[in-house]
């Protein structure tokens, strides 16, 4: 099934819109990366300040309607705030998983996160059909485990040894999902913390 990914806009109604991610972005994300504290997180894909335009470069060579989209998240006041991107694309069994999710400092522990993965699985079961949409991360992205978890995404298993890092260190991948009949429920629960927090 050729087109399931196709690039798409996003908006949401109390904290982000998304777009799709341009090389005009480069700016802004080095910008972001300049922090100093993103390069840090070894766990995460965020990326460091003296390799943005080669990050970008990857994640645009991935973008394409077979294999996936990454999307720029911002604020509704415009400011740009992370990215979090459609991935490992499995049209012909209706499978996709979002991930490369990553935010600056003063977006985290807000609605920014929720709103995001609220308008991508949104997408995902709504307009693509999807049957399983999953999330994957480093088993010691303890901060990451916790927020997929509590979006009520469930425990599928660990891939150990799944990955060898540019360092030598082997990721132990830990794979969540959640699945359409599921959807319904996370979608209260996103909409409820939305509620809740802004």
């Amino acid at each position: 099934m050729s087109g399931f990914v196709e690039p798409v806009t996003l908006a949401g109604d109390r904290w982000v819109t998304l777009e799709p991610l341009t090389r005009e972005h480069v700016p802004e994300i080095a910008a972001a990366a300049a922090d100093g504290e993103l390069g840090q997180l070894w766990f995460t894909a965020a990326p460091a300040p003296d390799r943005v335009e080669a990050w970008v470069d990857a994640r645009l060579a991935a973008q394409t309607p077979d294999t996936g989209l990454t999307l720029v998240v911002r604020r509704l006041d415009g400011a740009f705030v992370g990215s979090s991107s459609y991935m490992n694309v499995d049209a012909p069994n209706r499978r996709l998983e979002i991930g490369n999710t990553w935010y600056v400092e003063s977006a985290r522990r807000s609605g920014v996160n929720s709103e995001t993965k609220l308008l991508m699985l949104g997408h995902a079961f709504g307009q693509l059909n999807c049957v399983a949409v999953e999330f994957r991360t480093h088993f010691f992205n303890f901060g990451s485990r916790a927020a997929i978890e509590g979006l009520g995404a469930k425990l599928d298993g660990v891939l150990r040894s799944h990955q060898i890092l540019a360092d030598g260190s082997r990721r132990d991948t830990v794979v969540y999902s959640i699945l359409d009949i599921e959807w319904p429920a996370v979608r209260s629960n996103l909409k409820y913390r939305l509620d809740r927090n802004g």
